[in-house]
């Protein structure tokens, strides 16, 4: 065999203290990685979405409905409204006319991230 170097046996054990109680006082420093340039995420569309109310019901309930039947909701008159962007929960917010069309406003925005994980 040419300069290769075999492992040995001895090279895939486990530490025997892998679940003990002592704590890693060998922590490696973890170095910041460089800002990457996002601004061609800016350019991507996304579907906003306002989410009014839901309420739960049986597939029959639904079937024996008809028109003029109404739908009790699961929020109460003036609760903030959630705000979703391509379905996940940017913040809460409320109905507002602009222009004689409706808006939002934003009352509350949630911690997002380009990964998807809440921070």
């Amino acid at each position: 065999m040419s300069e290769q170097t075999l492992l040995q046996d001895e090279d895939f054990l486990l530490d025997d203290n892998l679940f003990g109680d002592e704590t890693f006082a060998q922590e490696e420093v973890v170095k910041a990685k460089p800002v990457k340039d996002i601004s061609f995420f800016h350019q991507l569309p996304v579907q906003v979405t306002l989410e009014l109310a839901s309420a739960e019901m049986s597939l029959g309930e639904l079937s024996r409905m008809g028109e003029g039947d109404v739908v009790a909701l699961d929020r109460m008159v003036g609760e903030p409204l959630d705000i979703r962007v391509n379905g996940a929960l940017l913040g809460r917010g409320e109905v507002v006319e602009v222009n004689g069309r409706y808006g939002v406003r934003l009352l509350e925005v949630e911690a997002i991230s380009l990964t998807g994980a809440n921070d």
